[in-house]
């Protein structure tokens, strides 16, 4: 048996071919594992726990057939999901994370974030993440009705293309220092996350012993996670989807 982590899947209904690759390794490989933990923007968007949008029900339905099968499942806030409550993993069986947390994986202590707050040198997001997490703010958007949310995310995903198109690759990536610093903060060698969309074990020397930097993969293209078991972490693709 394993973990197996994912990221970054940003599903939605305009991508429906994606969402059947996650249905269906949620009936196959994540059915293998004795853990899944989804390390945010499983979602392309959640504007609150009562969406009644029925082209997101079939992923739903999904993480509740996986969790009802045995493989504990846990889920992390993105960018893009940092609405999923309490109502959802309700409903799913699903475990809510908080933006750190360090795990043991076979005598390893690892820890894992999503990686947006790695991005120290994109101050503009930050500033904006801010707002968008603070409990007043949820509040008053969660208020309004489903199509008013609806428009609201829709203009926050047009800001959010709108700025990367102006950014370097630098901003948007991980600042070093911040990475070397939180690790230090919570003890560990091993840091696992997703926001980036660039895959990659990254090896370095971290005060005096060797560390590592594991980074998920996005879904835009073959989907893919990061299989882990006695033998260590392992970038695998998804099986191919039955038709």
């Amino acid at each position: 048996m394993a973990v197996l982590f994912i990221s970054d899947l940003h599903l939605e209904p305009a991508r429906p071919t994606s969402i059947d690759d996650f249905v269906h390794f949620t009936r196959n490989e994540a059915r293998e594992a004795d853990q899944l933990y989804i390390l945010g923007d499983l979602f392309e968007a959640w504007i609150g726990d009562d969406d009644d949008d029925p082209g997101l029900k079939p992923i739903v339905a999904a993480i509740e057939a996986l969790t009802n099968s045995g493989t504990v499942c846990l889920f992390m806030h993105g960018n893009r999901d940092f609405l999923v409550g309490e109502t959802l993993c309700i409903d799913t069986g699903m475990r809510l994370l908080e933006e750190f947390e360090t795990i043991e994986l076979y005598g390893e202590k690892v820890l894992l974030t999503h990686g947006d707050l790695l991005c120290s040198d994109d101050v503009r997001y930050l500033e904006l993440r801010r707002q968008l997490r603070d409990p007043a703010w949820q509040q008053e958007f969660l208020s309004k009705t489903l199509a008013e949310r609806r428009e609201i995310a829709a203009g926050l995903r047009q800001l959010s293309q709108t700025e990367m198109a102006a950014k370097t690759e630098e901003i948007m990536d991980v600042n070093e220092d911040t990475v070397r610093e939180t690790m230090r903060r919570f003890g560990v060698r091993t840091l696992l996350h997703g926001h980036t969309h660039r895959p990659a074990i990254h090896e370095f020397e971290f005060d005096g012993h060797d560390a590592r930097r594991i980074v998920l993969n996005d879904w835009y293209g073959p989907g893919s996670y990061v299989r882990w078991n006695e033998s260590g972490p392992i970038q695998k693709t998804l099986r191919a989807a039955k038709n």
